[in-house]
């Protein structure tokens, strides 16, 4: 039976996720806009590929999640993402969403390559992909939350100064934070999920969409508690099942530069 001592335990977990949606809702609002929806899976799949690195170089010790040595490596794998994007996408634009789509096959493959000799390469490639959000502590989300004021303010003080080049960077920082609190499976559904749940809203579509994203953080961990399933995995089904009850029934205007 599910005590409230147990629904205490999700405090933290369930912050964690607040925090992650209060910069991947505006941020996965905009690539709906731009059309390049597969940018997060491909670049939280850099910054996984760097916390791979940094682990078989062992810089983790002894936590994989607090290391600086991780962190860089992960950041600097995101940014190196970013900028490569940034370029290709001045380069080939009407190739962007492919390139984007290359970039994140080639590092979860590379990933793969890296962890073939480990024998805990495959609880290390699932704690990255499908997450740990349940065993989030409060003393991880202080820097987290941090990050995120620094971004968030960029974002909606100097929009227009950010640029293209910006915009990469600001989203390759805050994946590489988001990666290691949830994972690569649960920054893809907290991006897309209120983005595509508020398609069709046209007034305050920033805080219905917050809401509705936490709404799916707390289905999940609540599904998670009380039947015993992982909480990544939970939420990220949870965001997906709102998101298509939310669809609008009309048909949408095709973005600009997309054909209908």
């Amino acid at each position: 039976m599910t005590t409230l001592a147990d629904i205490g335990l999700l405090a933290a977990p369930f912050a964690a996720g607040l925090l992650v949606l209060a910069t991947h809702v505006p941020l996965g609002i905009e690539v709906l806009r731009r059309g390049i929806i597969f940018l997060d899976l491909a670049v939280a799949q850099m910054a996984a590929l760097g916390v791979l690195v940094a682990h078989l170089l062992e810089w983790d010790a002894p936590d994989v999640a607090h290391g600086l040595g991780v962190q860089a490596a992960a950041a600097v794998a995101a940014i190196l993402g970013a900028l490569l994007l940034t370029w290709s996408e001045k380069r080939w634009p009407q190739l962007q969403e492919a390139l984007i789509g290359l970039m994140f096959v080639v590092a979860a493959s590379a990933g793969m390559l890296l962890l073939s000799g480990n024998p805990h390469g495959g609880e290390h490639l699932r704690d990255l992909l499908g997450g740990q959000v349940l065993w989030v502590g409060w003393d991880r989300l202080g820097p987290v939350a941090a990050l995120y004021a620094v971004l968030l303010l960029a974002w909606f003080a100097w929009p227009a100064r950010l640029g293209r080049a910006g915009f990469y960077l600001a989203f390759a920082l805050a994946v590489t934070a988001s990666v290691q609190l949830v994972g690569v499976f649960l920054v893809f559904a907290s991006l897309i999920a209120p983005a595509v749940a508020t398609a069709g809203v046209t007034r305050r579509r920033l805080p219905l969409a917050c809401a509705l994203g936490a709404l799916g953080y707390a289905a999940g961990l609540m599904l998670s508690l009380a039947f015993d399933l992982p909480a990544g995995a939970a939420i990220v089904c949870s965001l997906g099942l709102i998101a298509v009850l939310m669809l609008p029934r009309g048909r949408l205007a095709a973005a600009p530069g997309h054909a209908t």
